[in-house]
């Protein structure tokens, strides 16, 4: 491995965990962004959890990994990046649980209420997040082999395009619907209610999905993907 390749290799593991990370914690703040025209379904407001904008940056990653490092060691990638959650969500809770000093600037009531998403939020998080991410894998090799290695904007844009509206239905599905419903711990969302949020959150992630395509480009021209992983191969031998 070239010093260039392994320095991509870490940034892009880096930025995966950190994007990943940085989700969760923001996931309890809902925003609100206005646009200039009117969304069906949305209308001129979209609303979208604040774990949106980082976890859009998991998808271009995760794409310019697999496109340098291969399907095998982007799944690898994801699914490590998934367990990694829990360290995650445990050290978290076990914070939360501790008491806080008197002379802390920040009560436990308040960081409870910051840090301490709902049960039913976690769970369309990971779930989303499971089922989408290994889709993206799958989808931006499927679209490789298809064009025999060319047009990296469409694999890329394809493959984010699908994997952000699973996660998109997922997460919002199971966190505001059924995940309430079952637990009891609040008032699902009514049909109407979910299908806007649902809209509003897709539309910015494809947007997103469109501008990082030059940044793709841009990662991958770092690396000489051919020779890496003809490299690669030569060195596993």
């Amino acid at each position: 491995m070239t010093d260039r390749g392994a320095t991509v290799q870490v940034a892009l593991i880096g930025l995966f965990v950190t994007a990943l990370i940085t989700a969760q914690l923001t996931a309890a703040k809902v925003l609100a962004i206005d646009v200039p025209v009117s969304v069906p379904l949305a209308g001129d407001t979209l609303f979208l959890p604040g774990a949106a904008l980082a976890y859009a940056l998991t998808f271009f990653a995760s794409d310019a990994y697999a496109e340098l490092f291969g399907r095998r060691a982007a799944q690898v990638m994801v699914n490590v990046g998934f367990l990694l959650n829990f360290v995650m969500l445990a050290l978290v809770w076990s914070t939360i649980a501790l008491p806080a000093a008197p002379t802390s600037p920040v009560s436990g009531t308040a960081f409870a209420g910051v840090l301490g998403p709902s049960t039913s939020i976690v769970l369309g998080s990971l779930g989303a997040y499971l089922v989408s991410q290994n889709w993206d894998v799958l989808v931006f090799h499927w679209l490789r082999e298809a064009t025999d290695g060319a047009h990296l904007w469409l694999r890329n844009v394809g493959s984010t395009a699908t994997s952000q509206l699973l996660d998109t239905v997922i997460f919002v599905t199971v966190a505001f619907a059924v995940g309430p419903a079952l637990l009891g711990t609040a008032d699902p969302l009514e049909p109407g209610v979910l299908a806007g949020l649902i809209v509003g959150q897709y539309v910015l992630k494809l947007a997103i999905a469109l501008v990082d395509t030059p940044f793709v480009y841009a990662v991958v021209g770092l690396v000489d993907a051919k020779n890496w992983r003809a490299g690669a191969a030569a060195s596993a031998e």
